[in-house]
């Protein structure tokens, strides 16, 4: 069986309060589009037990651009009892 290919965009969650990965955090990857200057939603995902959320985007898909990822702090916070000062990062 061939290894599933890897995305070319990644990204590693962690809370740093208590010192482990930042699991079940809802995402989404946007690209700015440059003509009309918005942005555009890509996918979703969630983050895994190793903080991480595999396969985003695929190669072809990967195209130069501006891009962002969205992290939805407030309903990751308030699923571990606590207040979130930002509903979101990006």
């Amino acid at each position: 069986m061939a290894a599933a290919e890897s995305s070319p965009l990644t990204t590693h969650v962690l809370n740093t309060g208590e010192g482990i990965p930042a699991v079940k955090m809802a995402l989404s990857l946007h690209r700015l589009d440059p003509n009309l200057l918005i942005w555009n939603l890509l996918t979703v995902g969630t983050t895994n037990d190793d903080g991480r959320c595999p396969g985003l985007i695929g190669r072809d898909a990967f195209t130069c651009g501006m891009y962002k990822l969205r992290f939805e702090t407030r309903p990751y916070w308030e699923s571990r009892g606590q207040t979130s000062f930002y509903p979101y990062v990006e």
